[in-house]
């Protein structure tokens, strides 16, 4: 297979190395959306499914998000089926620490013996001797913090995981999690629409920590007809969700956007986005419209 960027978009987005030593491609893929209604139970269209996650690779995206919550396993389940055995360059992100009761339901639990629990069934469903990078999905307000991330530093230890990232959390948190145990990443909601984590991102900017956007592809009224995406849009024969990824690309070298889609057209799209190359005057006119 061609591995040149005409072949493989993704490359295009440049490389990051979570932790310094894990490099991905910076535009990857969100496998939240691969599993069924209320990110609950299997896909209505398995073989769709494991088409967009074969389609990503080809693509040139080497870094995959998941969680063991996402089914609950089946994202992760799919995407062993999907890809295993896996490329040398392909990094397979998963998380733990919300625990599903049916569609829509997410509940935090980070008891020590839970999280050890889920991190060997995502081994085990994953079909990994060591997962890359291993997030605490939320922060568990009933469990002390050290008790939480103890575990996952035990585990490190043990060579079940590489690198260890957080999911929603405060630069306060951040801090108090990187005074128990090394923290490469963090995951927070973040997009052109809605930038309340700007303080997050810029933590992570200046510690060198990957700041991974989860629904990074939201444009609000940015979108409207008319509105500050259109001229753009035009300009750059792209769509507002693909100037949407490339505004994100641009704003900060540790910004490793994570778009989902069960649509290997979506995809296709998505990906294009890294070929996308904003002017200063696109950039600083989308950051003043949201």
């Amino acid at each position: 297979m061609a591995t040149n960027i005409s072949t493989q978009p993704a490359k295009a987005s440049g490389t990051y190395r979570i932790g310094g030593d894990v490099t991905v491609n910076r535009l990857g893929y969100g496998a939240m959306q691969i599993t069924g209604p209320g990110v609950w139970g299997d896909p209505k269209d398995p073989a769709e499914a494991g088409r967009v996650l074969r389609r990503a690779v080809e693509l040139g995206v080497t870094f995959i998000d998941t969680a063991d919550s996402y089914g609950p396993f089946v994202s992760e389940m799919l995407i062993r089926e999907a890809l295993h055995p896996y490329a040398d360059d392909l990094v397979i992100a998963t998380k733990a620490g919300l625990t599903r009761a049916g569609p829509g339901d997410w509940r935090p639990v980070g008891r020590p013996e839970y999280l050890r629990q889920q991190c060997e069934l995502s081994l085990r469903h994953l079909g990994l001797d060591t997962i890359p990078l291993y997030q605490l999905h939320r922060i568990d307000p009933k469990v002390p913090l050290a008790d939480q991330l103890g575990e996952l530093a035990l585990l490190q230890q043990e060579g079940k995981i590489r690198h260890i990232g957080l999911s929603e959390v405060s630069v306060a948190q951040i801090e108090q999690s990187r005074a128990i145990t090394t923290i490469t990443s963090v995951q927070n909601l973040y997009n052109l629409a809605n930038r309340s984590a700007e303080d997050v991102l810029e933590y992570c900017e200046r510690n060198d920590l990957a700041f991974i956007p989860w629904f990074p592809i939201a444009t609000g009224e940015l979108a409207r007809p008319g509105g500050p995406l259109d001229a753009i849009s035009t300009a750059h024969g792209a769509s507002p969700a693909q100037l949407a990824l490339a505004w994100l690309l641009r704003r900060s070298p540790v910004m490793l956007p994570i778009p989902g889609t069960s649509s290997v057209a979506h995809l296709e799209e998505n990906v294009g986005a890294a070929d996308v190359r904003l002017t200063d005057d696109e950039f600083e006119s989308l950051a003043k419209a949201s």
